[in-house]
């Protein structure tokens, strides 16, 4: 029974961790730096912390087959792409609309996950989701956003880091035998890093920017908190919750976000903002409460009818 929490559990950690990753690129900002440069070195670090964990861990690369290596190649770019597309829509959006846009992941996630295995949603998902969204509005503090003149192709961007991120997930609910959740990290990462590397910064290679301006310090951060605590963990707990699931776990991570900018940035909250944190919070805890309270009960009947 107690495992039935633990990869849950696993799962809000994973996303809250993203939560605090627009805080620390914030803060790498205000030391001058870029947010190319800052996701770059994220993705950079991210893949070296990966690489010292396998050779201290494994040392030997898998065998895989073409259709398992495939899998590790698409969820290395959509790794990278949400973070890409995400940044973008921060150009042309205020933060608050930004973080909106990207959590429709959550029903784009149950929605893939209902296609792929040729199921309507269920009560528990639908219930959360409603709340989740509720809460999402106030929680970004959309409400006090200025949503004239902005850019169509902040709405494009916005969208198109909700379906990067909701396929991530249905990627990582693909079991692959033969590999550990080590070297699933390192796989994804790499992958990850040559997206990232065709599209934003690879400069801060060979510009000093890295090393010598400091810029190492955030990209130490962000790749542990960006990639591999967030790989590792989502890569161990989804395939045994199911995408749908972890659509809806995910969610935490704004309510982290939100909560750094404020203790860090020092970023006022409302009232609002609090409800919307305690519907999510609400929205996340639902669906997994029912299934727990319907295997005890399975369980009981199991046992009475025995």
């Amino acid at each position: 029974m107690k495992m039935n929490f633990i990869y849950p559990l696993l799962i809000i950690i994973g996303a809250s961790s993203y939560g605090i990753l627009s805080t620390i690129i914030k803060v790498a900002m205000g030391y001058g730096f870029t947010p190319d440069e800052a996701v770059t070195s994220q993705y950079l670090i991210g893949f070296c912390l990966a690489l010292l964990l396998f050779v201290f861990t494994k040392r030997k690369v898998p065998k895989l087959k073409k259709e398992e290596f495939i899998t590790l190649i698409f969820a290395g770019i959509f790794t990278g792409t949400t973070g890409i597309v995400y940044g973008k829509s921060l150009n042309y959006l205020p933060a608050s609309l930004a973080v909106v846009l990207l959590f429709q992941f959550t029903w784009i996630g149950i929605l893939i996950d209902c296609i792929l295995r040729k199921r309507w949603p269920n009560r528990p998902e639908i219930i959360s989701l409603v709340i989740l969204f509720i809460g999402t509005l106030l929680a970004a503090g959309v409400f006090d956003a200025d949503l004239s003149n902005i850019h169509w192709l902040g709405w494009f961007f916005g969208f198109c880091s909700a379906i990067s991120f909701a396929i991530f997930l249905q990627i990582n609910s693909k079991t692959i035998q033969g590999i550990t959740t080590t070297e699933r990290t390192l796989f994804t990462s790499f992958f990850a890093l040559i997206l990232i590397s065709i599209f934003l910064s690879p400069e801060i290679v060979w510009n000093g920017i890295l090393i010598r301006e400091g810029l190492w310090k955030f990209g130490l951060i962000l790749g542990f908190f960006g990639t591999i605590l967030p790989i590792f963990l989502l890569a161990t707990a989804v395939p045994k919750v199911g995408g749908g699931l972890a659509s809806i776990l995910s969610a935490m991570e704004l309510p982290v976000a939100v909560i750094a900018s404020v203790i860090v940035l020092h970023e006022p909250i409302t009232q609002l903002q609090i409800i919307g944190i305690i519907l999510i919070l609400t929205g996340i805890a639902l669906p997994t409460v029912i299934s727990q309270r319907q295997s005890m009960k399975y369980i009981e009947e199991k046992s009475e009818a025995s």
